[in-house]
């Protein structure tokens, strides 16, 4: 098959652009050829047999995603003719979805959509989008949706159930883990319990609870005799990094620090202790497989597919926004992140999602 990808791609960083590219190496394996239309960035280039190219688009807010539409429609338009596509499979329901549709029914060219998460549940809520949403999900041929709870989410849109497939994010087993060196400007201190968060710094990412957390947990632990302390790393970037930076400040949060966006994740997760994803809202978070991959045990929200992933005791679950379940389950972690055993069980559940379902 000819496929075209539309959406995130490497170098850009993110759950969508990790599930796009293992995707591409999975077809490229099976013999299909592969194409990508993505968003503008300065390091753009084909990469592992897969032909990349870049939608022209302003780095302004608002902006951005009209242009995307425009130029990756008559891009996407062209490459349908030119290389007599087979499949246009859009990543994110707005825009490449719309552009994949529109492109789609006008070239009679299929299309698959998935839906990653934050394109249903927060674009989802404003009632104008919604109805583009469920018009874009009704004329693809395929709706992919990366947890149950999507589905779910899905099927209450009316969207024909029988076009609807489960398709779980996935994670590179070779590119994480328990053994890769750490970066060389890395500098833990071995005596404190390092606590890790990467996303990007937006609301739905509950950042701020985290923080609220650590004070709660340094003031507890001032007080317990045990002498533990903790510091956290939290990489990523985004619109609220300055006022959470800002927090760190006024609060007097200790031991945190803001490493900003990083292509090396990799080779930080496995220096940590814990991984920390306090969400308010997620589809199926990659990043928790990367962790687990990584040989490092998490505490996470119960929101979106996050219940769904297979781990045991390795993952624990509190509710969204209350600092105080995330203190106390990181406590209640830290005998249980010693032991040799929790590298070996938690590779193991990370080797579950070590392929994504190609349904097409």
């Amino acid at each position: 098959m000819k496929i075209c990808l539309l959406g995130q791609f490497p170098p850009h960083i993110g759950g969508v652009s990790s599930h796009s590219y293992l995707l591409s190496q999975e077809l490229i394996a099976r013999g299909d050829e592969v194409w990508v239309i993505t968003y503008p960035h300065p390091h753009i280039k084909d990469c592992d047999g897969i032909q990349v190219q870049e939608a022209w688009a302003p780095p302004i807010k608002g902006l951005r995603g009209l242009f995307f539409f425009l130029s990756s429609f008559f891009k996407l338009m062209r490459m349908v003719r030119s290389q007599d596509l087979d499949l246009i499979h859009a990543h994110y329901i707005l825009p490449p979805g719309l552009i994949a549709v529109l492109v789609g029914g006008l070239t009679r060219t299929p299309t698959a959509v998935t839906v990653h998460g934050s394109d249903l549940l927060i674009q989802g809520q404003r009632p104008p989008l919604k109805q583009v949403i469920r018009w874009v999900l009704e004329r693809a041929d395929h709706v992919m949706v990366v947890s149950k709870a999507l589905k779910r989410k899905v099927l209450k849109l009316g969207i024909n159930p029988q076009k609807v497939i489960l398709t779980s994010n996935a994670v590179d087993m070779n590119r994480f883990s328990p053994y890769n060196s750490p970066p060389s400007d890395l500098h833990l201190d071995p005596h404190k319990t390092t606590l890790l968060f990467v996303g990007n710094l937006v609301p739905q990412k509950g950042v701020k609870y985290l923080l609220e957390g650590k004070k709660i947990l340094d003031d507890h632990l001032k007080h317990d005799g045990t002498g533990r302390e903790y510091e956290l790393l939290i990489v990523g970037d985004g619109p609220l990094r300055k006022a959470l930076e800002r927090k760190v400040q006024e609060d007097d949060i200790k031991d945190v620090v803001f490493l900003g966006e990083r292509r090396d994740v990799e080779k930080i997760m496995p220096a940590v202790d814990l991984f920390v994803l306090p969400s308010i809202s997620e589809g199926f978070p990659i990043s928790i497989l990367e962790s687990l991959a990584s040989g490092v045990p998490v505490v996470a929200t119960n929101v979106g597919g996050v219940v769904e992933i297979e781990s045991g005791s390795i993952v624990q679950l509190v509710e969204p926004g209350q600092p105080e379940a995330l203190t106390q389950a990181i406590m209640q972690m830290e005998e249980y992140i010693s032991q040799k055993v929790v590298k070996k069980r938690a590779r193991e559940t990370a080797r579950k999602y070590a392929q994504i379902k190609i349904p097409y």
